[in-house]
């Protein structure tokens, strides 16, 4: 896997706030039936997402739980505050 359960649930929650207000914009009177339709698709498509995220959730996590799959711990090697390895920052010298 290329992330962890944590990052999947993590997209899960992005991917609810798009279904919340996609669904919103299906439900406008003030404005076009293409759009509502054109919002609707979306809103079919973003389901579908959910459904399949879902799913790769629950059986990641299966996985883990079996011993099939496990997490690999990697260190952050964040460099936009070293000074030592910024241009930006090692540039003002």
């Amino acid at each position: 896997n290329t992330e962890t359960p944590a990052w999947a649930v993590d997209r899960l929650s992005i991917l609810a706030l798009k279904i919340y207000h996609m669904e919103q914009e299906t439900r406008r009177t003030d404005v076009a039936d293409a759009h509502r339709d054109a919002c609707r698709r979306k809103l079919d498509v973003l389901l579908a997402q959910r459904t399949d995220l879902s799913q790769a959730i629950e059986e990641l996590l299966a996985d883990i739980e079996a011993g099939r799959k496990y997490m690999k711990t990697y260190k952050q090697m964040k460099m936009y505050n070293d000074p030592a390895l910024n241009p930006v920052l090692y540039g003002k010298k």
